[in-house]
């Protein structure tokens, strides 16, 4: 089989205007007759008028009597009137006809009772406290328009007025189709090569959420005669079908060839990144869409291309969307030939949105679980600047965004541990970390880009960790301490130790990792190499960056390194042994108007907490002295 080569690329918008224009009927959508009590989220195909009156009939609003309100008339503080049961009034409860030539209610709390009668201070004018007929709803009255979502109130007032079914737009069977040789089911046990389908079980979840029914079918192999069936079968049961993986280039990539064998293909390539080598196209007459494997461009292509699809079967509208201006931390760059979704997490620092960009790979899956949003960089546009205001559409409401916690600089499990107690414990509040090193967490501090800095840079000189550091980059500014937790550094290696490595002197001899420049760990490294007499140049590995501790520990569990220097937690999660190097102070920056922030004292609460020692207990390598002490510094 030939690659499919992209010849070129359309347009988003391009791509999809034209794939819901050449569809035309096929997208007419359908309507189903359901019972009202099943039809939340459902769409209504056509207006609901209401069968009954509610309230059916004239009733009392309170707990009292019903009167006859001209002959009220003479009452007054001065000159009480005696009323006769049966004869002036009648006992009611809240709910209960007012019938005629009743036509008004005094509450309870307004009467004096007396033998065969009660006692009034006041007159009451006619209706006072009576709900009249269809005073609510009225027959015949429409209580919900054509296109209308329904929400769990508007099953409550349909039955109310009667209607106990309803028309709605039926739902849009969607047709999920995994493909691959290397790929296996979450339960089964993976081996080398083998990657487990989680795809497929996202789209299921995105389609539920949108209106439709998913039809998942079991993994496909590449196969062209397997993957011609399959998608045969499921054009058979259902409205749409979604292709996964084998959409792009490979000789195995088989879906663009069967679809233009059974039907037609409209697109072949759209300019979006991740997402590229989307397949639009129809078979049977219905729509089939090619998504690519890796999971954001998979994500990417079915909000751009079976959303759409969706929102026309099922009459629901296209959502508003949130979106803010924020400060963009770093550089972005992008190519001129595609659209880029570029994730991002936000937060409110200083009265201001600022963003920082995630991983921006195509399978970076968790970049999606942390974002707050994207960052869209149109088409012809070859990026932004650091300290440039951008669009970023949210993910998460505002108020989320309001209540974070924006926590930039050095990596730590603990970040985590506080990340999900402050989820369980506090009301609504966040902590979105962000691992860029110490250095470069107190660089955003400085610019106004974060509320805190999690840092444990070591002054070769004094021997001081962070004073000096925050001295430096914040002159003449008063900038507050908070003590942190003392933590062991040492060098992790292989279970048993197989080579021997028993300190830096012997990293000339191993395969290293190191972590990223201006990462205090980085600066430990440097200042034991230079008292061992170690140049850099001699160490093999030391240009190669890992981002936190446990991805240094996960290269050396996997074999890719045979040493890598971090926190004795992240290799006791990894199962590794643990030569120790130094115990250092791991502390957090801050300015001082920012420990006023109520978000920032459920943080301090949280770090003294008994709760937090025992959890970091568990993982191993921690003391606590001086935990929660705060420094001032400059000024």
């Amino acid at each position: 089989m030939k690659r499919n080569l992209y010849l070129k690329t359309t347009p988003v918008e391009e791509a999809r205007e034209k794939y819901m224009e050449v569809l035309g009927d096929v997208l007419e959508p359908r309507a189903e007759t359901v019972r009202v009590i099943d039809a939340l989220g459902r769409v209504t195909a056509e207006a609901v008028f209401a069968r009954y009156s509610s309230p059916l009939y004239n009733s009392a609003a309170m707990d009292g009597i019903a009167v006859i309100s001209s002959r009220t008339a003479q009452a007054s503080e001065a000159r009480p009137l005696t009323l006769k049961a049966a004869e002036d009034y009648v006992i009611v409860d809240t709910g209960d006809p007012v019938r005629k030539p009743y036509d008004s209610v005094i509450m309870a709390e307004d009467i004096q009772e007396t033998d065969g009668g009660v006692i009034i201070r006041s007159s009451v004018p006619a209706w006072q406290h009576v709900r009249p007929v269809g005073e609510d709803i009225v027959a015949g009255e429409m209580i919900l328009t054509r296109c209308h979502v329904i929400r769990p109130i508007d099953i409550g007032v349909l039955l109310s007025g009667g209607v106990t079914e309803i028309s709605v737009f039926a739902q849009p069977k969607v047709g999920i189709i995994p493909t691959g040789t290397e790929i296996v089911e979450p339960y089964e046990d993976p081996e080398e090569g083998d990657i487990i389908e989680s795809n497929s079980r996202m789209f299921e979840a995105m389609i539920r959420e949108n209106g439709g029914i998913p039809e998942r079918y079991g993994i496909v192999p590449d196969d062209y005669e397997a993957i011609k069936a399959k998608i045969l079968e499921a054009l058979g049961d259902n409205d749409i079908v979604i292709v996964n993986a084998g959409s792009s280039a490979g000789t195995e990539d088989y879906t663009v060839h069967i679809l233009r064998d059974i039907g037609e293909v409209f697109i072949h390539g759209v300019a979006m990144k991740p997402g590229k080598p989307v397949i639009l196209g129809r078979a049977c007459g219905k729509p089939v869409v090619g998504i690519p494997g890796y999971p954001v461009s998979a994500y990417l292509a079915v909000e751009n291309f079976v959303y759409p699809l969706l929102r026309k079967l099922t009459g629901m509208k296209e959502p508003a969307g949130s979106s803010i201006k924020a400060v963009l931390s770093r550089r972005l760059v992008s190519s001129l030939k595609h659209r880029e979704y570029v994730r991002v997490r936000v937060g409110k620092v200083g009265g201001r949105y600022v963003c920082a960009p995630l991983a921006r790979g195509a399978g970076a899956a968790m970049s999606l679980v942390r974002a707050d949003g994207f960052c869209i960089i149109p088409q012809e546009n070859e990026g932004y600047e650091a300290g440039q205001t951008v669009d970023v559409t949210l993910f998460r409401s505002a108020e989320d965004i309001d209540s974070t916690i924006v926590c930039t600089g050095s990596h730590d499990l603990l970040l985590d541990v506080i990340s999900d107690m402050m989820s369980g414990e506090s009301e609504g509040i966040r902590l979105s970390s962000t691992h860029i090193g110490s250095l470069g967490g107190l660089m955003a501090l400085q610019r106004g880009e974060a509320h805190i800095t999690p840092t444990h840079l070591l002054n070769e000189e004094t021997g001081v960790y962070n004073e000096s550091y925050i001295k430096s980059l914040f002159p003449n500014q008063e900038m507050l301490l908070v003590k942190g937790v003392r933590r062991i550094q040492g060098l992790m290696v292989a279970p048993g130790n197989p080579l021997g490595i028993h300190g830096v002197e012997d990293l000339t001899r191993v395969r290293f990792v190191n972590r990223q420049r201006g990462a205090g760990t980085r600066v430990l490294l440097d200042y034991k190499l230079k008292l061992a007499g170690i140049s850099p140049e001699d160490v093999v590995g030391y240009d190669a960056e890992a981002s936190t501790h446990m991805a240094v520990a996960a290269q050396v569990a996997s074999g890719d390194a045979d040493c890598g220097m971090g926190v004795y937690s992240a290799a006791h999660a990894m199962g590794l042994d643990f030569i120790p190097v130094g115990d250092e102070e791991y502390d957090f920056a801050m300015r001082p108007e920012t420990i006023r922030m109520p978000e920032m004292q459920c943080f301090l609460r949280l770090l003294e907490s008994d709760g937090f020692k025992d959890k970091l207990n568990e993982l191993g390598g921690y003391s606590f002295e001086g935990l929660g002490d705060i420094i001032k510094i400059g000024g």
